[in-house]
């Protein structure tokens, strides 16, 4: 009679191999795909995207006051946020963030005070034409009823009537047809990609993922299956492992039982084993599939909303509990009324830095005092003050001393840092530094990054976020310090780890060939009745 250990070591092996068979292309899939997601993500509009391709704002042409454009709407309480961007080639003032009658977002146009409301099929054709920059004769327009390959996001599925617009060159533009709005752009090169690595990774392929539970489902049970599966291949390796060298191999002692595509899946799997594990357990916690973390890490108090006005409050990793608005201080209480942006209009503000190119210009203050934020076509900003000349960036130890009064006793530590943290991050690089960072000495150890050019929070970080960062973009990313601040060796490493994840995949593939290859050829056999030597299978 075989032993109890024998029995579970039995049972183990077979979980392991026939889970295995079942999930060795998914996983295959994952990890290839997983070295393409390092640089090239799904395609999506960015707002880097939109402001690149607006029209540089020309001070000749902005003849109307904010204050008239917000009078126009006839709104009962002044608009939180108003910024001045184009519309339709025109430039038009945005409002958003009231309470009142026709809150939301709307537009008046700065050239002659009317409401930007009229969208018609030539606003939108002008909308994808501009985008483009090619001539709408080029395209081919269709209406997109349902979704399709790049509108297959949850995001996409009420935004209708929707059009698309494929032209020559490969680009595909999608508008929105109540807003003229460009919600999703694609080019060649983006749709190679997505087919090589978002697509596959996410399993975004259409006539699944347009079925949101069943696509949660599948992808949540795949990933909790394969880190199980991952776990069982690991301590079968470990058990089958002989450190005395008591198996026989080549006429040599060896550690390992095995011969041929098992031997080398287990020597893989002794190497990556572990690596599969984290990453399939990471993946699987991208999707929050379990309510009892989410309670756990809300047992803090909840975020407080972002004032009205300020874009990066609640930009970063997440929100703070409770403790200082320092987004509020820094503006200052309560928004100045529009009438005293007369006395520097927006037409003489634009014509003062008008070598920058200004794309956006931002009506916002600093410490209780009106400003602009103006901004070009590569994200760059000047500040321009109501009362003063224009400027880069505002003072280190000015924005320091307003946290340092905001914040009081909770103050833990604050100091201008010219390098990402752990905490603070972003692989391409293109999130500001040097940035201000604040730490609060509350039960949270709530964290805040402050960019000091536009005294914006750009980051927060609290430990009630430690699960997303941690045991998710920790584990599935390994965005560590000490590796990522120094690329490429980010890079070596991981491409180092996905590869040998591909590896295991493919002798996993290779055995499961051999495993369904046998089985089919014995059920070939018992039907036909058919001698073994007539299918004889490659051992």
């Amino acid at each position: 009679m075989a032993r109890p250990t024998a029995l579970l070591k039995r049972l183990l092996i077979f979980v392991h191999r026939w889970i295995g068979v079942a999930l060795s292309v998914i996983f295959l899939l994952w990890f290839a795909s997983g070295i393409v997601m390092m640089y090239w993500t799904f395609p999506a509009v960015t707002a880097d995207d939109r402001l690149e391709r607006l029209p540089i704002l020309e001070p000749e042409r902005i003849t109307v006051s904010a204050e008239q454009a917000a009078a126009a709407l006839g709104r009962e309480e002044a608009p939180g946020q108003v910024r001045l961007t184009s519309f339709d080639g025109r430039p038009a003032y945005r409002f958003g963030g009231g309470r009142g009658r026709g809150s939301g977002w709307m537009m008046v146009y700065a050239d002659n005070g009317s409401i930007a409301d009229n969208v018609d099929d030539g606003v939108v054709d002008r909308a994808a034409a501009a985008w483009a920059g090619r001539p709408l004769a080029e395209a081919k327009k269709e209406s997109v009823e349902e979704v399709d390959q790049w509108t297959v996001a949850g995001g996409f599925r009420n935004l209708r009537p929707l059009y698309k617009y494929s032209f020559p060159d490969g680009q595909q533009v999608y508008v929105n047809g109540n807003t003229a709005e460009v919600v999703q752009y694609t080019t060649t090169s983006s749709r190679f990609w997505a087919y090589l690595g978002a697509i596959p990774h996410w399993m975004y392929f259409t006539p699944l993922r347009k079925h949101q539970p069943q696509w949660f489902k599948f992808v949540v049970w795949s990933s909790l299956i394969g880190t199980i599966t991952a776990v069982i291949g690991v301590v079968v390796a470990v058990w089958m492992l002989s450190p005395k060298k008591r198996y026989r191999h080549a006429g040599a002692a060896t550690s390992i039982p095995y011969r041929g595509w098992k031997r080398w899946h287990t020597i893989i799997g002794l190497v990556f084993g572990v690596v599969t594990v984290t990453w399939a357990f990471s993946g699987l916690l991208s999707m929050g599939p379990f309510p009892i973390i989410d309670r756990l890490t809300a047992l803090t108090v909840p975020t407080p909303p972002a004032p009205a006005g300020d874009a990066g409050a609640n930009r970063g990793r997440g929100g703070a509990g409770r403790g200082p608005n320092l987004a509020a201080a820094l503006r200052g209480r309560g928004s100045p009324p529009l009438s005293v942006y007369d006395e520097k209009d927006p037409r003489t503000a634009i014509a003062s830095v008008r070598e920058f190119g200004v794309k956006e210009l931002e009506f916002t203050s600093f410490a209780g005092t009106p400003v602009y934020l103006a901004t070009n076509g590569g994200g760059e900003t000047r500040i321009i003050p109501v009362h003063g000349p224009p400027k880069s960036s505002y003072g280190v130890d000015e924005v320091m001393g307003i946290v340092r009064k905001a914040a009081g006793k909770d103050l833990a530590d604050l100091r201008l840092i010219h390098q990402y943290d752990a905490y603070y991050l972003d692989r391409r690089r293109e999130a500001p530094l040097p940035v201000i960072y604040a730490e609060m000495n509350d039960p949270l150890r709530t964290r805040y990054y402050i960019d000091p050019d536009t005294a914006r929070v750009v980051g927060t970080y609290s430990r009630r976020n430690w699960v997303s960062r941690w045991l998710y973009h920790g584990l599935h990313s390994l965005d560590f310090p000490w590796l990522y601040n120094y690329r490429p060796l980010w890079d070596v490493v991981v491409i180092t780890l996905m590869l040998g994840g591909t590896a295991l995949c493919v002798t996993s593939l290779v055995l499961t060939w051999r495993v369904l290859k046998r089985k089919v050829a014995a059920v070939v056999r018992a039907h036909f009745n058919t001698p073994n030597e007539d299918l004889a299978i490659e051992a």
